[in-house]
C-alpha cells in the first residue's frame, strides 16, 4: 500500500478484523471482511443487516447569503423541488460537454446553508469549480476530515439505529441533527443498496465509537460489517450507477439514464446547454442492463455483441448477483437496442450469452 493514501477514522477497526485493503478514490478502505467475504456480507444486508465505512466519501459546507440559490444554479437537480431538511441526489457537470464531474448528495440545511457529500476522489475537483464561481461572501469549505460517514443498510437498520437513541421516523431522503451520548450526528434516511437504510455523519473522531455501538447493536439480528466489495454487487443488483462507470467525463446524464436527476426547467446550471443540444442531436448509446443466460461474470468494458456478432454496447459495470446466481452488467448500449434482446457479452475471449433487461435486476421493499 502506498503511504500516500488516506484512512478513514475507523482504519484501525478494519485492520484488527483483517478485513482486505485497497485503495478507493485515494483511500485505503475494507474490500472485505474474513468470514465468508462478499457473499456473506452482501447476503447480510439483503436479509438482515450490515454496516459500511463510506468516511472516504467527501464532505463540504456552502455557506453564506443565497448558499441555496448558487448551488441550485451549479448541480443539475432543482433545490427548489424540496425544503429543509431534505437530501437530493444530483451532478456537477462540466459547462463545455455536460460530461459528469461527479455525482454527489446535497443536504438542504436552510436558505443559506448546504452540505454536499461528493465522491472520494472528486471533491477537490468540485469544490475548486464551486470556489472558482462563488460569489463574494459565500464560503466554501472543503471538510472531507473532519465527519465520518456509516452506512447502515438492511431490513433490521431501522432496529439498529432505534438502539442507539437515534431517529428512525425519517422519509425518504430526509434527515436531523440528532445527539448520541452528548456527540452531534446527522442522520439521513437513504443508502446505495436498495434496502432500507441510513447514512450516520458523525465528527471524525466520534466514528469510531459511534462503529463501535452500532456493531454492538445489530448483533441480536446476526448484522456483519461490510466492505466496499457488497457494496459494489448491491448496488449493481439495483442498476445504480457508480461514476468512474455508468457516469464519467464521457458519459453524460441523457446516456445513463439520469434525466430524472436533472432540473431541465431551472433557468441555469453548468453544462445545460450542453446537455440540451446532446438530447436534441440524438444518436447517443443509452444505459441498459443485462443478465447472462450462460455461466460466467461479465466485467466492466466488455464488448457486447448482437447475433450478427457485431459490437453493439459495453459493458460499464458486471457481476456475479450474489442473490439471483447469475451474471449481470450495466452496458451503454446502441439506438435500437430493445428489452428482450439477445446479445453475447465477449469475457476474455469467451462468448457469455445474456438478454437485455431493464434494472434492477432484484427487487426490494423499502418504503
Amino acid at each position: 500500500m502506498s503511504d500516500e493514501l488516506k484512512t478513514s477514522p475507523l482504519h484501525e477497526r478494519h485492520v484488527a478484523l483483517g478485513a482486505k485493503l485497497a485503495d478507493f478514490g485515494g483511500w485505503q478502505m475494507p474490500i472485505e471482511y474474513p468470514g465468508g467475504g462478499v457473499l456473506r456480507e452482501h447476503t447480510a444486508v439483503r436479509e438482515r443487516v450490515g454496516i459500511f465505512d463510506v468516511s472516504h466519501l467527501g464532505k463540504a459546507l456552502v455557506r453564506g447569503e443565497g448558499a441555496a440559490d448558487f448551488v441550485n444554479s451549479c448541480f443539475t437537480n432543482d433545490l427548489r423541488k424540496i425544503a429543509p431538511p431534505k437530501a437530493q441526489y444530483t451532478m456537477c457537470l462540466d459547462d463545455a460537454s455536460a460530461g459528469v464531474v461527479d455525482d454527489l448528495i446535497q443536504y438542504l440545511k436552510s436558505d443559506d446553508e448546504v452540505f454536499l457529500v461528493p465522491n472520494a476522489a472528486n471533491t477537490a475537483e468540485v469544490v475548486r469549480r464551486m470556489q472558482e464561481k462563488a460569489p463574494e461572501g459565500l464560503e466554501i469549505t472543503d471538510q472531507h476530515s473532519e465527519f465520518g460517514i456509516i452506512a447502515i443498510q438492511g431490513p433490521k437498520a431501522p432496529e439498529v439505529v432505534e438502539a442507539l437513541g437515534l431517529p428512525t421516523d425519517l422519509d425518504y431522503m430526509s434527515f436531523g441533527v440528532a445527539q448520541w451520548e452528548g456527540r452531534e450526528v446527522i442522520v439521513l434516511r437513504s443508502g446505495y443498496t436498495g434496502e432500507k437504510g441510513f447514512e450516520l455523519v458523525p465528527r471524525w473522531d466520534d466514528t469510531p465509537a459511534l462503529w463501535d455501538a452500532l456493531v454492538e447493536a445489530m448483533k441480536p439480528y446476526d448484522g456483519l460489517p461490510c466492505g466496499l466489495g457488497a457494496r459494489d454487487t448491491l448496488r449493481t443488483e439495483m442498476g445504480y450507477p457508480l461514476h468512474g462507470n455508468e457516469l464519467s467525463m464521457k458519459i453524460t446524464p441523457n446516456m445513463a439514464r439520469a434525466g430524472w436527476a436533472v432540473g431541465r426547467n431551472k433557468d441555469a446550471f453548468w453544462g445545460k446547454e450542453a446537455l440540451a443540444a446532446q438530447k436534441e442531436a440524438g444518436g447517443y448509446r443509452l444505459t441498459w442492463g443485462l443478465k447472462a443466460t450462460g455461466r460466467g461474470i461479465p466485467r466492466a468494458h466488455c464488448e457486447v455483441k448482437n447475433a450478427d456478432g457485431t459490437v453493439v454496447g459495453e459493458v460499464t459495470s458486471g457481476t456475479m448477483s450474489p442473490t439471483l446466481k447469475v451474471g449481470i452488467a450495466i452496458a451503454l448500449m446502441d439506438r435500437g437496442t430493445q428489452e428482450g434482446d439477445e446479445v453475447v457479452i465477449d469475457v476474455r475471449g469467451r462468448e457469455l450469452p445474456a438478454v437485455v433487461v431493464k434494472p434492477p435486476f432484484v427487487q426490494t421493499e423499502v418504503d
